[in-house]
């Protein structure tokens, strides 16, 4: 297929635009060994992440995915605390782009589409990523999870990128790795490409109904 009336692409970034797992992993680890707690492997870690650093320090901190409900309040502030002072100076030690993601983004902002990124990556850290890895300035608009009062799966900041950018939902196509991307757009009414790598928890991104799924970024040109 071939989408068509397309203005506006909006990017997930972790496991969609870049691979960030050893550098996420490489911070959880440090803040469960300053705990004195179990540390775990980058494969684990990995299934942990997409729903914002607040939520993959407590997986951290359960040692699963689903979250321990008795885990102490001043303990997972702590833990977050120390989480993000460590990334925040390490986020892109080992952290790269997925194969043809510089060249194919350039391509499509080079045939006139807009590009923004909807992550649930705390704000602050996405410019220093980009910037690190020569994608600075490609992108007109950016919010992290923390920009607004939800994030996706919620479908605000689709809507909200929408309005920020002026154009109708239609005009927009939303590209995600994860159920969180996909669900986001099916209920905010848009159309949506799920890329099969990335982070989606061992599952299909096709379970989650995306208007297409694609094996490689640089796919996105035959279909914009």
């Amino acid at each position: 297929m071939k989408f068509k009336n397309k203005e506006v692409i909006l990017f997930d970034l972790d496991g969609t635009l870049i691979n960030s797992g050893p550098d996420l992993a490489l911070a959880v680890n440090h803040m469960l060994q300053i705990l004195n707690r179990e540390t775990f492997s980058e494969d684990i870690i990995d299934g942990w992440v997409g729903n914002g650093a607040q939520m993959l320090v407590q997986r951290a901190l359960s040692g699963q995915r689903e979250i321990d409900e008795t885990l102490d309040a001043d303990l997972c502030s702590d833990a977050l605390d120390i989480f993000l002072t460590f990334y925040a100076q390490n986020l892109c030690v080992a952290t790269v782009t997925y194969s043809n993601v510089p060249a194919t983004l350039t391509r499509l902002k080079e045939t006139g589409y807009r590009l923004a990124i909807v992550t649930n990556k705390p704000f602050s850290f996405v410019e220093p990523i980009l910037e690190s890895l020569t994608l600075s300035g490609l992108f007109e608009l950016i919010l992290g999870g923390d920009s607004l009062d939800k994030k996706k799966p919620d479908p605000l900041p689709l809507l909200h990128a929408c309005e920020k950018m002026n154009v109708s939902v239609e005009q927009c196509v939303m590209v995600g790795d994860s159920k969180n991307d996909i669900l986001a757009a099916n209920e905010a009414g848009m159309q949506s490409i799920g890329v099969t790598y990335g982070y989606n928890y061992g599952e299909d991104i096709g379970l989650h109904n995306p208007t297409v799924k694609i094996d490689d970024f640089s796919e996105l040109l035959e279909l914009l």
